[in-house]
C-alpha cells in the first residue's frame, strides 16, 4: 500500500481492513486508530490521501 501526501509517496504498514466501494476506499492500519481514504485500482494497489478520526466520519467523507 502506498501512502500519498503533498506529492510524496512512502510505504505503509499492510491494512488490517479494507473497504472497497468502486474505485474508492477506507483503510484501517493495525497499529494506528485512523481511518485512511484513498483509490483502489485493479491491481489491488492502495492509494491514500485523507486520514479520518473513525469509521463513522470516513464513511461521511464519502
Amino acid at each position: 500500500m502506498k501512502w500519498v501526501s503533498v506529492g510524496e509517496a512512502r510505504e505503509m504498514p499492510r491494512p488490517e481492513i479494507v473497504l472497497g466501494f468502486r474505485s474508492l476506499c477506507l483503510v484501517k492500519v493495525a497499529d494506528d486508530d485512523a481511518w485512511y481514504m484513498g483509490s483502489l485500482y485493479e491491481d489491488g494497489s492502495i492509494d491514500c490521501w485523507t486520514a479520518y478520526d473513525d469509521l463513522q466520519e470516513a464513511l461521511r467523507g464519502l
